[in-house]
């Protein structure tokens, strides 16, 4: 079978053996490539037609009480100026968004226990109060299922959590002893059983990584079925341990894109900041290669900067409608068009 085969039966079934997958990760040629994306834009289309979705991301605290390898914000960095955002500070952040035209906020942090379930409880319930219109999403981290359970019913209606990588041996190289990556997986059942709309996904070049691993991470996508699917390079963060691996590539990631859309052609597939950060137009390339959501930034200016969990990250220096703005912009150049809703997963 020619990749220009894998492709088309990938397009028509959302199946193919691990061979054919290894393949298509490592061995395509430019005009494969285009065809992948040819073919991955067809079927966003066929479900979500031109519509890419903004989503309202505010990282309200750059507290964490983890140690993960990769990460700029991890507990035992050093040089990171810490910061938490108010409940009102959030809302007015959700307001701003709103008049901007956004209809799902993502409330992203560290794993901070400062914030008690009681207290994102009480900010998600006020967040459906005031934009009743709005999806609240929330990436939070590893919590109980008694937690999700309860910011579930606060109104909550999404969960981001990535796991980064499912493969057992690839997840002890990139996080310490303390973290395991079945409760990882755990967390994940949990919040699809509970009812929400769950987002997982991975690095894309991380240390160690192989196309072995990326199978891997592909089944355990197919057996959770997720409604959003993250992935994006790995970038390297300063005073990490992982300070000098190399990055990964836009190349494999835009690889990934389409065949994930090909796998998965109902999923909300994100072109991520980190894609942006390795490419000036990778966002761009990325709703090329099957992604239809994006996230501009909604945090207030002042701390945009200290939410780094890898080096160069872009758009912290702007005020929120800047990053609405350009986005939309960005977005209309590819052929795309932002839409004002909440862009829930398409059931069919």
């Amino acid at each position: 079978m020619t990749n220009i085969d894998r492709i088309e039966k990938l397009a028509a079934e959302q199946n193919l053996p691990d061979e054919d997958l290894y393949a298509l990760l490592t061995s395509l040629t430019e005009k494969e490539e285009e065809l992948l994306y040819a073919r991955a834009r067809a079927v966003r289309e066929r479900h979500y037609d031109k519509a890419v979705y903004l989503r309202g991301l505010i990282e309200f605290s750059n507290y964490c009480r983890n140690d993960c390898y990769y990460c700029g914000i991890r507990a035992a960095a050093s040089g990171v100026s810490r910061y938490r955002l108010s409940a009102d500070e959030i809302l007015a952040c959700c307001n701003q968004g709103y008049a901007l035209g956004f209809r799902t906020f993502v409330l992203q942090s560290g794993e901070d226990l400062t914030y008690s379930c009681t207290d994102i409880c009480h900010l998600v319930s006020a967040i459906k109060e005031a934009h009743p219109d709005c999806a609240v999403t929330l990436s939070i981290g590893e919590k109980t299922r008694e937690e999700y359970e309860a910011y579930f019913d606060a109104g909550a209606d999404r969960y981001l959590l990535r796991e980064e990588t499912a493969d057992p041996v690839h997840y002890v190289k990139l996080h310490p002893p303390a973290l395991s990556g079945e409760n990882r997986k755990r967390c994940l059942y949990d919040l699809k059983e509970i009812g929400y709309q769950v987002g997982a996904g991975f690095m894309v070049g991380s240390p160690g990584q192989t196309a072995e691993n990326i199978i891997a991470d592909l089944r355990f996508l197919q057996s959770l079925t997720p409604h959003m699917i993250g992935i994006g390079p790995f970038i390297h963060a300063g005073g990490t341990p992982f300070a000098h691996e190399p990055d990964g590539t836009l190349t494999d990631t835009l690889h990934l894109l389409g065949i994930l859309r090909l796998l998965f052609p109902r999923c909300l597939l994100p072109a991520t900041t980190a894609l942006g950060t390795i490419d000036p137009r990778g966002r761009e390339k990325g709703i090329l290669a099957g992604a239809n959501v994006v996230m501009p930034n909604l945090s207030p200016r002042g701390v945009r900067d200290k939410y780094l969990l890898y080096d160069g990250k872009i758009c912290t220096g702007d005020e929120a409608a800047e990053c609405r703005n350009c986005m939309e912009m960005r977005i209309a150049s590819t052929g795309y068009q932002v839409v004002v809703s909440r862009g829930d997963y398409c059931q069919g």
